[in-house]
């Protein structure tokens, strides 16, 4: 059991829900992001992901995209998010740490070599993005080998069957993409991603955690009533570019948007 199943476990015999912030690894900057992390933590955060930039993330919109530019250029690599990783283990051996990503860079750096390294780091969950899991025959697992959860999406338009085959390959938890389109996408509604859960619960007993659409406190709280997991990214890296020309502050407003969520979601 690695800390994603460990923290699942702990939160369910809380009554309570996951809180799930993604940032960009190296937006604005390198050295920002062991303490972005800790001042999540510290804010309420449950698990953390780590995206890894990439010159080209299709299934992100602008605000992402920009990070991932902002990232880049500084030359921050798969390689410098793992070493990101490593360090902040140092001071936090509990949380855990899921990469969020596309496969360009995790093959650039070869699967083994990889896996390996993430396991060594102390990551613990790997969602790549346009890697289906009907061709993680290899990637799945390695990936398990080095005791690493492979984490896939789910959308609103996945069919029945692809579904019912995500769910037999999927670790850790599962991330229900709550609209159709890009991050940073137009408002959800509870009460349909509801109906759309319910036949995953069917298929399999991991949590089922939802992003998109994941603005405040309001939003977070009404998705926390029927998810397992509440994944924000767009709100948070919105307020990284608002103030790149002042990255001290930005810790401190990561942790104020977190914290708002988190006392909405326990209240």
């Amino acid at each position: 059991m690695n800390r994603i199943d460990q923290r699942f476990e702990a939160l369910k015999r809380q009554g309570r829900k996951a809180l799930i912030p993604y940032i960009t690894a190296g937006d604005p900057a390198p050295e920002c992001t062991v303490g972005f992390m800790h001042a999540l933590v510290e804010a309420g955060a449950d698990v953390i992901e780590l995206g890894v930039p990439f010159s080209d993330p299709m299934a992100d919109g602008p605000v992402i995209q920009k990070a991932c530019e902002r990232a880049l250029k500084h030359g921050t690599s798969l390689a410098d998010l793992l070493d990101m990783v490593e360090t902040f283990r140092q001071a936090d051996t509990t949380t855990p740490v899921v990469l969020m990503g596309y496969l360009n860079p995790v093959e650039r750096l070869g699967y083994e070599h990889f896996a390996r390294r993430a396991a060594e780091a102390g990551v613990d969950g790997v969602l790549t993005v346009d890697m289906p899991p009907e061709e993680a025959d290899e990637f799945g697992p390695l990936l398990k080998s080095h005791g690493l959860a492979a984490i896939f999406l789910v959308a609103p338009t996945t069919s029945p069957d692809r579904a019912a085959t995500i769910c037999a390959h999927g670790e850790g938890y599962l991330y229900y993409v709550s609209l159709k389109g890009v991050t940073g996408a137009a408002t959800l509604d509870a009460l349909e991603v509801a109906k759309r859960l319910a036949p995953l619960r069917e298929m399999t007993d991991i949590p089922l955690c939802v992003g998109f659409g994941i603005r405040d406190g309001v939003s977070a709280a009404e998705v926390a009533k029927v998810a397992d997991g509440v994944i924000v990214g767009s709100a948070l890296v919105n307020r990284i570019a608002a103030n790149v020309e002042t990255p001290e502050v930005i810790a401190g407003e990561l942790a104020s948007v977190l914290a708002e969520m988190r006392t909405a979601m326990d209240a």
